[in-house]
């Protein structure tokens, strides 16, 4: 019987490259998307249609209002998002946002008996967010284990970060190895409905640059295209 495993999708780039290095070792996938309060939903279109494409068990869209409590540019209306590099943690972090996701992973996994989890967290090129850096994934797993009824019972939650050294470069070139078509993916924090990209945010600054890296043709769609 094959390992049952809960993959965080959001649509991006990184988390389809997870879903698809889930499949590979041959887990029985069970995809998680969040509908938390973000000011656009192209990217939970794109993660319906990657859930579809690569044969979920179940794909669950999850409703949280991240919104209500703002202080994000990605959920704020009254915060722009930024077309240029900024210091330190951008406004673009989310507060709180990878706890709450993965602990929603966490409750399903333990309905499923399953106690792989997958998250595409990077902590090379990435923006800085506190919630994907290796201590933080490290710190989430010992909770697990204290916090269920699973863990308390001998169960070890294993939250596997396969691209959390990889650069972007590497994320896109390890994907492409494995067929994922990249065009359906979602990474801009201000795409429009249709899911074009701005291409100046930072995220669509990684983006470009790991595909230019990588030196594979960038296949996102943008607005001023």
């Amino acid at each position: 019987m094959q390992k049952k495993a809960v993959v965080l999708l959001s649509g991006g780039l990184d988390s389809i490259t997870v879903l698809a290095l889930a499949k590979k070792q041959g887990y029985a996938c069970y995809a998680l998307s969040f509908d938390y309060g973000q000011k656009h939903n192209a990217e939970l279109h794109a993660a319906k249609r990657i859930a579809a494409e690569y044969g979920v068990i179940d794909h669950k869209i999850i409703h949280i209002g991240l919104n209500d409590i703002g202080g994000s540019a990605l959920t704020d209306s009254h915060i722009a998002v930024p077309s240029s590099l900024q210091p330190g943690i951008p406004v673009t972090y989310v507060p709180a946002r990878n706890t709450i996701f993965l602990s929603f992973a966490l409750g399903w996994a333990e309905v499923l008996n399953s106690r792989d989890i997958f998250i595409g967290v990077n902590a090379i090129d990435y923006s800085g967010y506190p919630d994907c850096r290796p201590e933080f994934i490290k710190a989430f797993q010992s909770l697990a284990e204290l916090a269920t009824k699973a863990g308390v019972e001998g169960g070890h939650f294993s939250i596997h970060v396969p691209l959390i050294e990889m650069s972007k470069a590497d994320i896109i070139r390890t994907g492409s190895e494995l067929g994922v078509d990249y065009s359906q993916t979602v990474s801009c924090y201000s795409a429009d409905k249709f899911g074009n990209a701005c291409g100046v945010c930072d995220a669509c600054r990684l983006r470009k640059a790991g595909f230019e890296l990588a030196g594979i043709e960038d296949p996102t769609r943008y607005q001023n295209k």
